[in-house]
C-alpha cells in the first residue's frame, strides 16, 4: 500500500482519555501503522540522569581529576585559536614575567643562620679564615654571609691569582661554600672586606697603596705608554705593576714574542720590565688592559735632524 494511503493512529499511554485520532478513515485495520508516544519516557531519561550523575559520583577521585584536566586542556586550546594577536602578545608577555619571576625565587639562597645567631662584627679579626655561604655576585665582586651581621665583600681582584676573572660567575656560584679570610672590618660602617688569596700577599698590595700615591684610573687613558714589572705569570697573560692604583694585565697574545704555540710563562718572567700601552679602562670593575705592541694609531717616532 501507497504512503499516501497508511494510516497513523497515536496513542497515549499516559492519557487514555483521549480518543484516537485516524488520519485516513478508508483503510484497513491490518494496514495501519501506529506509533505510540509513552508519557513515562521523560521520567526514564530524568532517572538515566541522574544514573550518570551517580556513575560520576562513583568513579575514582584521579579519574575525575584526569577528565576535567583534559576537559580544560580542550577548552584553552580552542581558546587560543580563537584569540587575536594582540591576546597573543600579551599572553607570552605574561608568561615571560612570571618565568622571571620563578628564575629569581630559585636564585636566591637560603642564609644558613637567623639574624638573632649572628656574631657582632667587632668579633672578626684581619687574618682570620672562615668558611661562608655565596649570597650574589656582582660585576666587582661576591658577598659573602660568614655569619656576622653584615655579608663580608670579596672583590674581583681577590678571588684567584690563577687566571683573568672578567667576572665573578667565571669562580663562584650562588650557594658556593668558600673558605675566606678577613682582609679588614669595619663595625661602625658595617662593611668587611674577605679575600681568597694569601693574606700576606692581600695585605702587601694594601701597603704598597699606602706607601706611596698611586695612579688613578681615571687619569689614565687608551694608549698611554706606561713602564711596568711583571709581577705574577699566568696561564692567559701577566700582571703588570705600572704604578696604578691597580694592576694591568697583559694577555699572552698581545705579547710581540708570541709564536702562537708557547706558554705565557716562556716569554714572560717575574721581575721582569716591560714597555706597555693600555688598550682599555674599565672604571666600574677597576680593571686596565694592556697590550706590548705599540699601536698602529700612534705616529711613528720622529727622526731628529
Amino acid at each position: 500500500m501507497s504512503n499516501g494511503n497508511r494510516l497513523t493512529r497515536l496513542f497515549s499511554t499516559s492519557d487514555s482519555s483521549h480518543p484516537a485520532t485516524f488520519l485516513d478513515q478508508d483503510t484497513d485495520d491490518e494496514d495501519i501503522n501506529i506509533t505510540f508516544i509513552d508519557g513515562d519516557k521523560e521520567r526514564e531519561e530524568a532517572k538515566s540522569d541522574g544514573q550518570g550523575r551517580k556513575r560520576w559520583e562513583n568513579l575514582n577521585p584521579k579519574i575525575k581529576q584526569r577528565l576535567i584536566e583534559r576537559g580544560q586542556q580542550k577548552a584553552i586550546a580552542n581558546k587560543k585559536k580563537r584569540e587575536s594577536a594582540q591576546d597573543k602578545k600579551r599572553r607570552m608577555m605574561m608568561h615571560f614575567k612570571k618565568a622571571q619571576q620563578e628564575k629569581k625565587r630559585n636564585s636566591r639562597v637560603e642564609r644558613p643562620l637567623g639574624f638573632q645567631e649572628r656574631a657582632p662584627l667587632s668579633a672578626y679579626t684581619p687574618g682570620m679564615e672562615v668558611t661562608g655561604t655565596v649570597i650574589s655576585l656582582t660585576n666587582y665582586g661576591a658577598y659573602i654571609d660568614v655569619g656576622t651581621e653584615c655579608d663580608g665583600l670579596l672583590h674581583i681582584s681577590q678571588i684567584t691569582r690563577d687566571f683573568f676573572v672578567e667576572h665573578p660567575r667565571q669562580a663562584l656560584t650562588p650557594g658556593d661554600e668558600v673558605t675566606v679570610k678577613v682582609r679588614s672590618t669595619s663595625p661602625e660602617l658595617k662593611k668587611m672586606q674577605l679575600t681568597m688569596l694569601d693574606l700576606e700577599e692581600s695585605l702587601n698590595l694594601d701597603d704598597e697603596d699606602d706607601d706611596e700615591e698611586r695612579i688613578q684610573l681615571d687619569e689614565i687613558e687608551v694608549d698611554d705608554e706606561l713602564w711596568g714589572e711583571l709581577k705574577r705569570v699566568t696561564d692567559f697573560g701577566a700582571y703588570v705593576e705600572v704604578g696604578a692604583v691597580v694592576d694591568g694585565f697583559l694577555h699572552f697574545m698581545d705579547h710581540p714574542l708570541w709564536d702562537g704555540g708557547c706558554h705565557p710563562s716562556e716569554i714572560m718572567k717575574n721581575g721582569d720590565r716591560v714597555r706597555v700601552w693600555v688598550s682599555d679602562v674599565d672604571i666600574g670593575q677597576r680593571r686596565v688592559k694592556l697590550t706590548a705592541n705599540r699601536p698602529s694609531a700612534l705616529p711613528g717616532p720622529r727622526r731628529e735632524l
